[in-house]
């Protein structure tokens, strides 16, 4: 291990042997037996080695952030990675409007495929009947998708809601 890393060890010990005293003093037993305890934090640091391998990694991550704030390149990454989530953002956002996306056909319980359409109520009752425009119909035979909302599906065609 380097002498240099076993000075800074010794001289946060004495800084917290210090503090340990003034704490004795000014706030009591309890004060200084925490401070007790991070003072022996230090050399524990330089014992283990984790005190070099924290300067280790605060010099990387200096050498990181300064690279992050001169260089044109990463600045363009962080550009492309912003501009790639707004996107991303936008394209969810459109698509719960149903901007952009494709309908998908609807899938209509066996034997109502070729019912007719019920008579109109209220304004335009006087109008003739059409056909629903709606999704392309599957054929008769075919099984709904779900079950549970054939029947609220069917209601709904009924009263000409769909």
């Amino acid at each position: 291990m380097d002498s240099t890393w076993l000075a800074l060890a010794a001289v946060l010990t004495a800084l917290g042997a210090a503090w340990t005293v003034y704490a004795w003093r000014a706030r009591g037993v309890a004060s200084a037996v925490r401070g007790a305890g991070i003072t022996l934090l230090a050399p524990a640091a330089y014992l283990t080695g984790t005190l070099e391998l924290a300067g280790d990694v605060a010099v990387a991550v200096g050498d990181w952030a300064s690279g992050l704030v001169f260089s044109p390149v990463v600045w363009t990454g962080v550009a492309l990675a912003g501009a790639g989530a707004l996107l991303i953002v936008l394209g969810g956002v459109l698509a719960a409007r149903g901007v952009g996306t494709t309908p998908r056909p609807r899938a209509v319980p066996a034997g109502e495929a070729t019912r007719a359409v019920p008579p109109a109520q209220g304004r335009g009752a006087g109008r003739a009947e059409t056909p629903d425009r709606g999704a392309a119909r599957p054929p008769a035979g075919a099984a709904p998708v779900d079950d549970d909302l054939a029947d609220i599906e069917a209601l709904l065609r009924r009263r000409g809601i769909q």
